[in-house]
């Protein structure tokens, strides 16, 4: 039996934090190795590539012309890596937004996914206030987020939160200012059988 985990949830939210948080956890709870699968290390330098290419602006991850063009393809990708993992007897921990295949629900799909019966899917809802997201991207820095900042409104549009159907499967971790007890309650509900 192998896992794959997905840490999910908008920027800001802390979602790479807390996978290297739970990565050694997991392989400790469940005694299977885990490869950690983030977009943004994943496919950042070769998006940032393609869009200085299109739109002279490498930081690009938020243009409707990167949403069009590039997201499903990179989402695809992420996806066939961990079934490959997965594949080897390796589970994996993917860290990425897939809000729109949280909406569709598509990450509990096994078709849409190709995995297998033995595969235990497990889908992390990480959320904080809108002000800590905010804050927290406006204190990293980075150049892929200047998008969200300029064209907060929009952006904040688009932060969709699962609704009571959606949410029936997720695991949501609040991740505000989560205790030690709240980390060790989302690690138990994780490798559950």
């Amino acid at each position: 039996m192998t896992h794959l985990v997905f840490v999910c949830g908008h920027a800001g939210t802390g979602k790479t934090s807390l996978a290297k948080r739970l990565i050694g956890p997991l392989m400790r709870a469940t005694g299977e190795p885990f490869c950690l699968l983030d977009k943004d290390t994943l496919y950042g330098h070769y998006s940032a590539a393609v869009m200085d290419v299109l739109t002279h602006d490498p930081h690009d991850r938020d243009s409707p012309l990167y949403l069009k063009h590039l997201r499903d393809p990179e989402y695809r990708s992420l996806i066939d890596t961990a079934r490959d993992n997965l594949e080897l007897g390796i589970g994996a921990l993917i860290v990425a937004p897939l809000s729109r295949e949280i909406r569709d629900g598509l990450l509990f799909n096994r078709a849409w996914l190709g995995i297998s019966d033995d595969v235990t899917i497990r889908v992390v809802w990480v959320h904080v206030t809108e002000d800590v997201a905010h804050a927290r991207i406006a204190a990293r820095n980075d150049p892929g987020d200047a998008y969200k900042l300029t064209h907060w409104d929009e952006y904040r549009q688009r932060r969709f939160v699962p609704d009571a159907k959606a949410s029936r499967d997720l695991l949501m971790f609040d991740n505000d200012a989560p205790s030690p007890e709240a980390f060790d309650e989302l690690l138990g509900r994780i490798v559950q059988k």
